[in-house]
């Protein structure tokens, strides 16, 4: 047995296109995303020393009240499939927990979180005046004139808000959802279907039936198409803008990446690629107001913006039956205010600025989402920033 078998309980050449988002297989290509996909590096500029992982550290001992039964802070990370787990308070990395078969200085895809950090390149490049949120998306994209896209307004996309005729099916195998998975390079290509790239099936979406600016409804093309007005206003390409305006602003010790369709489109909505202490790193920027980032102005609008009425009408209430949704970002609506991002497959961010706490939990759950693990993630979140 190799010492690769020896880790994953599998061979590398097991590993393939068609089976790298399910488990075991996971637990590899979701720390190895660049074996499967074609990406691009956010550098994050000059590296200085980071410290080895710290283990438990201020969480040693740490019990969680959960669904009424007391659970163990490592006993909880290995039940939900965490990869790695990072806590910080007041800036400092106070707790750190990682499986055996993972590399905590690997980057590791975040799925959907990357939505939160496509808002964040709209929010500097709103601030730097080369983006209008209220502005068609048409103005940056006169190629989207005809499609769904046509007479949204950036800001329905930041909002998710956007009325579209598709259906977010993670397992889909056919129609629109197959098609835009092949587009961005996620999934086999078919003999019996064209190949398109991720800007073609974006544009030919079609409408749905209520005007833009409606209820919340979340689908993940409206953040790939925020991603290519991002190219478009910056004349940046995504990683470059993503490394010189966030990256390296926030710290990052780690060269991140984002996967790419076969034009070199980014995956703005669900392929970065990053270790879960430089997750933190931004959540911590966030949490300080932007921190030179983006504009505190901004982050209040996130924080405190975003309608009511349209999540309660939306289709993710049951996740937070009190919350919002603004410029990519999930507002639970628990006390004290924190915020978050959400991946599928178990990635999180979690900031509480009230008790000054980020976490960061990075995890290859078998299924893409699973609600009552969702919910027990964040009751162990509340645990952890109030224990800490």
């Amino acid at each position: 047995m190799t010492a690769f078998e020896d880790t994953y309980g599998f061979a590398r050449r097991d590993v393939s296109l068609a089976n790298w988002r399910t488990l075991p297989y996971a637990r590899f290509s979701f720390q190895n995303t660049r074996e499967m996909v074609p990406t691009a590096v956010i550098a994050c500029g000059d590296k200085g020393h980071e410290d080895p992982p710290l283990g438990d550290g201020a969480l040693s001992g740490f019990n969680a009240r959960i669904d009424g039964e007391e659970i163990g802070f490592r006993d909880f990370l290995e039940q939900s499939f965490t990869d790695v787990f990072v806590a910080m308070k007041d800036g400092d990395v106070v707790a750190e927990w990682s499986a055996g078969h993972a590399a905590p200085s690997a980057p590791h895809i975040l799925f959907s979180i990357t939505k939160s950090v496509t808002g964040l390149a709209a929010g500097i490049l709103e601030e730097d005046g080369l983006l209008d949120p209220a502005a068609p998306v048409a103005r940056y994209l006169p190629e989207a004139l005809g499609s769904a896209y046509g007479d949204a307004s950036v800001q329905d996309l930041l909002d998710m808000r956007v009325s579209l005729d598709f259906d977010e099916s993670y397992l889909n195998t056919d129609g629109d959802y197959d098609r835009y998975r092949r587009a961005m390079l996620w999934n086999p290509q078919r003999s019996d279907k064209p190949t398109e790239t991720l800007a073609e099936v974006l544009m030919s979406l079609p409408k749905g039936d209520g005007p833009h600016g409606g209820p919340f409804c979340y689908a993940s093309p409206n953040t790939d198409v925020l991603a290519l007005i991002v190219e478009r206003a910056s004349g940046e390409r995504y990683a470059d803008f993503v490394s010189r305006r966030i990256w390296q602003k926030i710290g990052a010790q780690t060269d991140a990446y984002v996967t790419l369709d076969s034009a070199g489109a980014p995956r703005g909505a669900g392929g970065l690629c990053a270790t879960a202490r430089d997750l933190a790193r931004l959540g911590e920027a966030i949490r300080l107001g932007g921190n030179g980032v983006v504009s505190g102005r901004w982050i209040d609008d996130m924080r405190t913006a975003g309608g009511r009425e349209a999540w309660r009408t939306g289709n993710y209430l049951e996740l937070f039956p009190n919350g919002r949704y603004r410029n990519c970002w999930y507002q639970p609506g628990y006390d004290g205010d924190p915020f978050c991002c959400i991946g599928i497959h178990g990635q999180w961010l979690y900031v509480d600025p009230s008790r000054h706490v980020t976490i960061a939990k990075l995890s290859s759950q078998p299924t893409p989402g699973d609600d009552p693990l969702d919910q027990r993630c964040l009751a162990f979140f509340r645990a952890v920033s109030e224990g800490l």
